[in-house]
């Protein structure tokens, strides 16, 4: 799993749907991190949910509420007719999903994470998960407008376009390491590898898909195969041209990437 809300989207789907204990949801969240708090983003948001508001008279980001309050505001949020959860992976360019000029929109866009809570057309809940020290993951909670979502890519287009993605970045990786100099501490199948190594860690629940869980899988490889790449020291681009090209090169594949995990996460029975 390639983000905390992607973890939250899926486990917090399966529990409302029967699938998992509400044990099973906190399990797959302290893969992140084995401390978790909850906050409210704004004393707006603060005031209608009861959470504490980290930034109020400077108290500590990390002292929020515990975890089970995330799982009580989840049930909370979801429990009217038409509601959903809904992940969302912005990145400049590429705002699909998001609330526009919105608190959570605005904390979502700096984190490139989020997840959403409601009935589009409605006021719902917005959670962006942050980090305010290496051992503690605070999801932040905003008050916010539900869009009405993009329909997300179908499964079947998604899988091909990930086998598709394996093959490009691929080729992308070995014309960026063309100059890659000899005698480095590792190659990039290692650098991949460790890459992966990250991901393993957490799992999915039966509940998702297989085509699904393909997919994920797929595009974690994908995007292993990109950071190698965007990470070498011999990718670095020497000169603004050269920058471009290499956005140009790689941009279009962490679209895809972006595209596909949304769709797998978004897929239930």
């Amino acid at each position: 799993m390639s983000t905390p809300s992607a973890t939250l989207t899926v486990w917090a789907g399966s529990w409302l749907a029967g699938g998992s204990a509400p044990d099973d949801v906190l399990d797959a969240l302290r893969a992140w991190a084995p401390r978790q708090t909850v906050a409210a983003g704004d004393p707006v948001t603060g005031g209608h949910t009861g959470l504490p508001w980290a930034a109020d008279d400077g108290v500590d980001a990390a002292r929020g509420a515990g975890i089970m309050a995330l799982l009580k505001l989840i049930r909370e949020s979801v429990s009217a007719p038409g509601a959903r959860l809904r992940l969302v992976l912005p990145v400049p360019g590429d705002v699909r999903g998001l609330p526009g000029g919105t608190e959570f929109a605005a904390a979502a866009m700096e984190t490139g994470e989020g997840l959403l809570l409601g009935t589009p057309g409605t006021i719902g809940t917005g959670l962006v998960p942050l980090w305010p020290d290496d051992d503690t993951l605070q999801w932040t909670v905003f008050s916010t407008p539900i869009p009405v979502a993009e329909p997300d890519m179908p499964l079947g287009e998604a899988e091909y376009t990930m086998r598709q993605a394996v093959r490009d970045a691929a080729d992308a990786l070995q014309l960026l390491q063309t100059t890659r100099m000899e005698g480095g501490p590792a190659g990039p199948r290692e650098l991949i590898e460790a890459e992966l190594a990250s991901h393993s860690k957490h799992t999915y629940p039966d509940y998702l898909p297989l085509r699904a869980r393909r997919i994920l899988d797929t595009a974690d490889q994908v995007a292993a195969i990109l950071t190698v790449a965007e990470r070498e020291p011999a990718a670095a681009p020497t000169s603004a041209s050269a920058a471009a090209a290499q956005e140009t090169l790689l941009r279009p594949l962490w679209n895809a990437i972006r595209s596909a995990r949304l769709a797998a996460v978004h897929a239930t029975p």
